[in-house]
């Protein structure tokens, strides 16, 4: 055991990197411990596997004791099986996802979690907190976008990527006519360099959810049409371009549904008003939650993983769920 002169001299070094750090930009996370509880497809009955298109390989309802955890929303995953979330209170989240032999999730490992930065390298806090969506550019830039102050930021990997300090990212003034709680849900780079937003909430003329195509010539509004009641949440990109939009739709009699559509590349352009074919919808006896992320990635066998990640909005009575598919092409 140290003496109590080393602990001080300790205590006062791990305060100095600290201070430094935070001059400099960065945030320190920490790791934090999870507990994982395998969770069926449909509850009771092993044997469904399937919905719609994706087959189903495994689901885990994650729980922890850090008070921060939950609330996640927005979902990466990169090639080597590394999941990164934001919070809606301003955190960033990453694990390494264990899969099993026979490629079924069953666990997570290395969980960690810290604040979000704003612009000043000040943990975000109030009505500026709100992260709602995230994705990795291929130079390694995060873009991460926010609700309530309607926006979205770009976190540089040269500058310590979601733990350092953002940059502002262009973003259409007239999302600022969304209510608070229904601002820019999804967000995915395509690949012609291009950043398709969809707002959760806000409308075009003829009922459409409002989205922009982000790019160097400026922004090129379009909409998004799915089911009646449902709302964009999150949206990941296929390797061929195609885009992947998953919507929830929420009442306080009918619960939670959730539907994940399919928009192929070639229809995403300037005033279109996109419309996906339907893969999976989602909605008891299966089971289904907030879900709010979706991620893409590609098996060993080259075939296309999805991950789907609920947030649990820190009440008791939802649950923080993880997801994993294989997309049946």
């Amino acid at each position: 055991m140290m003496g109590g002169r080393s602990s001080v001299r300790m205590l006062v070094a791990i305060g100095a990197l600290a201070l430094l750090a935070s001059a400099n930009g960065v945030a320190l996370g920490a790791s934090i411990s999870l507990t994982t509880k395998y969770v069926a497809l449909k509850p009771g009955d092993h044997a469904v596997q399937h919905v719609g298109r994706l087959q189903y390989l495994g689901g885990l309802d994650l729980r922890s004791d850090e008070p921060t955890f939950g609330g996640l929303s927005g979902l990466s995953v990169t090639a080597d099986g590394r999941l990164t979330a934001v919070t809606d209170r301003g955190h960033w989240f990453t694990a390494r996802i264990v899969r099993d032999d026979a490629g079924r999730l069953v666990g997570l490992a290395d969980a960690a979690l810290g604040p979000l930065l704003d612009t000043e390298g000040r943990p975000v806090q109030g009505q500026w907190r709100d992260a709602e969506a995230l994705e990795c550019l291929p130079g390694g830039d995060w873009l991460v976008s926010f609700e309530q102050r309607h926006r979205v930021w770009r976190y540089a990997a040269e500058t310590g990527g979601l733990q350092g300090r953002p940059v502002p990212f262009p973003t259409p003034k007239d999302i600022g006519a969304a209510p608070g709680n229904g601002g820019l849900e999804a967000l995915t780079p395509l690949p012609d360099g291009r950043v398709l937003l969809l707002a959760e909430s806000l409308k075009r003329t003829g009922g459409s959810r409002a989205g922009w195509l982000v790019g160097d010539g400026g922004f090129e509004p379009l909409g998004y049409r799915t089911e009646r009641d449902f709302r964009p949440t999150d949206a990941a990109v296929l390797p061929n371009g195609d885009v992947l939009i998953l919507s929830r739709y929420f009442k306080l009699l009918g619960g939670f549904k959730a539907r994940l559509e399919r928009i192929p590349a070639g229809a995403i352009e300037g005033g279109a008003v996109l419309k996906g074919e339907l893969l999976a919808r989602f909605a008891p006896p299966l089971t289904v939650d907030n879900f709010e992320g979706v991620a893409v990635a590609r098996d060993a066998d080259g075939a296309r993983l999805v991950y789907i990640l609920s947030d649990d909005n820190f009440n008791f009575l939802q649950r923080t769920l993880l997801l994993l598919f294989r997309l049946d092409e």
